[in-house]
């Protein structure tokens, strides 16, 4: 199957005008005309992401985050980005993105389902065409429970061993807003729409405690650890629109270590 032919597979229900203006999605490197007989699936685009597919021979890579973000002036061995893609090119392997478009189409309402949260609706709405869409969702848990039995559901459905917790853990939580990644800049908009608890990443000292002072709680769950669920989510979507290639992905796999 040519590259092209899977692209537009994954663009009929992940069109790249439903990224951000400020993202870089779509074929980042290498042949539209590439065979594509091995693809391979990963969050992001890391040297030992790089080293598997290389190894296992794919034809294809497919990822949420971009490696390229800014212009590149240059492409060299002298920084990891040029390292990279010289790589890419020199295996002759074709580099595609999915990134905020995937966010507002999919990532949003998919980690609502995980999490157990109802009657949901945008969190923050960027797109009204057929329908609004955007970025996270908010919605109202089964049954109300402690910030503390919060924080466990989190981890028991996203696979975490730890959290980093703003708020009094005795807080009664309902209504739940959740925005996989970074969700700095959504912590006033959850409070606006009443949030008992916004689930997210990348939350620093300032928002955190500022959250806990407008009596909403925050569960920063990391942004590799709400978004690895794009990884199982792809696969199971592309091996339903690609009969003929055969599909890796990365090992689910924090980034960091906590010691």
């Amino acid at each position: 199957m040519l590259c092209r032919e899977i692209i537009d597979k994954i663009e009929e229900v992940y069109p790249r005008n439903y990224a951000m203006e400020w993202d870089n999605v779509g074929l980042l490197a290498g042949s539209m005309e590439k065979e594509v007989e091995k693809l391979f699936i990963a969050l992001d685009l890391t040297d030992d992401v790089l080293e598997e597919a290389v190894g296992i021979g794919a034809d294809m890579i497919v990822t949420h985050h971009p490696l390229i973000f800014s212009p590149l002036r240059s492409v060299t061995d002298r920084d990891f980005i040029g390292k990279r893609v010289m790589k890419l090119i020199q295996n002759d392997i074709s580099y595609y993105v999915m990134h905020t478009n995937y966010d507002v189409l999919r990532m949003g309402q998919l980690s609502a389902d995980i999490l157990g949260v109802k009657d949901t609706t945008v969190l923050e709405p960027v797109f009204s065409k057929e329908k609004e869409q955007g970025i996270g969702r908010i919605g109202m848990l089964d049954k109300e429970i402690s910030l503390k039995e919060c924080c466990d559901l989190v981890k028991d459905k996203f696979g975490l061993q730890t959290v980093k917790v703003f708020g009094d853990m005795e807080k009664k939580i309902k209504r739940a807003a959740i925005c996989p990644g970074s969700g700095k800049s959504v912590t006033g908009i959850a409070i606006r729409k009443n949030a008992d608890v916004l689930v997210t990443g990348d939350i620093g000292h300032h928002e955190g405690i500022d959250a806990a002072a407008g009596n909403m709680a925050v569960i920063d769950a990391g942004h590799y650890g709400l978004e690895h669920i794009y990884i199982e989510d792809m696969k199971n979507f592309l091996k339903e629109k690609l009969s003929k290639v055969e599909l890796g992905t990365a090992e689910i796999k924090s980034p960091f270590l906590i010691c």
